[in-house]
């Protein structure tokens, strides 16, 4: 499993499966955000099988679904676990682009500046510059 690292506090992945959360241990993660709706894929593990799996390791887990466009309240729920603290966040969809667009957008409305947070996201490949218009309020 590749995590890609957005800032230091945050990791970044495609689908992760029951089997990568001790990588996730070793990698420093205490919470796992999964950004992706159950079902959403055949042969996609479901998403109580990952939060068995992360709890049972001793990580905390939160689900915030993401399909379509990102709500303000996403962007507000994954705010409030990054203001949780207390270690690194694993955040997960298909590809890794869902997980990465609502961490910037979550960035923003913390204060953090646009540009930071595209060049950011660029060093670990990700391109959000469609998302300039959101990101520098």
């Amino acid at each position: 499993m590749i995590f890609r690292a957005l800032d230091e506090a945050t990791l970044v992945a495609g689908q992760i499966r029951p089997g990568d959360i001790a990588a996730a241990v070793a990698a420093g993660v205490t919470t796992i955000v999964n950004n992706r709706p159950d079902g959403e894929e055949p042969g996609q593990p479901a998403a109580g099988e990952i939060e068995a799996a992360a709890r049972a390791a001793g990580l905390r887990y939160r689900d915030i679904p993401v399909t379509g466009g990102i709500a303000p309240e996403q962007v507000a729920a994954l705010c409030a676990i990054m203001e949780e603290g207390g270690g690194r966040l694993l955040l997960f969809c298909r590809s890794g682009t869902r997980s990465a667009y609502l961490w910037a957008l979550a960035l923003a409305r913390r204060g953090v500046d646009g540009e930071a947070i595209i060049a950011r996201a660029a060093a670990a490949g990700f391109d959000l510059s469609a998302l300039r218009p959101h990101l520098l309020l």
